[in-house]
């Protein structure tokens, strides 16, 4: 069973060709839509079974093809500062916006 390792959104995710993922939303030139093809070309680790290759920091000539399936905002967040005895209390929300996207090929 082959999978690698890709960088994201500031993270880092272990993939395989077939698998299903949540990544953080990425920013592109035009609007992405649910059915888009991307590519992710921030590769730091190949195995394919029987040699594992790691970046330096990156491996070059290696892309992974997905297809966006969902694109959706995570549970609220509540943030709330408060301070006793002085009637502060201030509370904001936060939903992170994100892609669930679905591994077409290892190249």
């Amino acid at each position: 069973m082959s999978f690698v390792v890709i960088k994201t959104g500031g993270k880092q995710y272990k993939i395989s060709k077939g698998d299903s993922i949540k990544i953080e939303k990425i920013e592109a030139k035009k609007e992405l839509k649910e059915g888009d093809k991307i590519s992710f070309n921030e590769i730091l680790l190949v195995d394919d079974g029987k040699k594992t290759q790691v970046g330096t920091p990156l491996i070059k000539g290696v892309k992974v093809e997905a297809t966006i399936e969902k694109i959706g905002k995570a549970k609220k967040v509540d943030v709330i500062r408060f301070r006793s005895k002085s009637r502060y209390f201030k509370k904001k929300g936060h939903r992170q916006p994100f892609f669930k996207v679905k591994i077409n090929s290892i190249k």
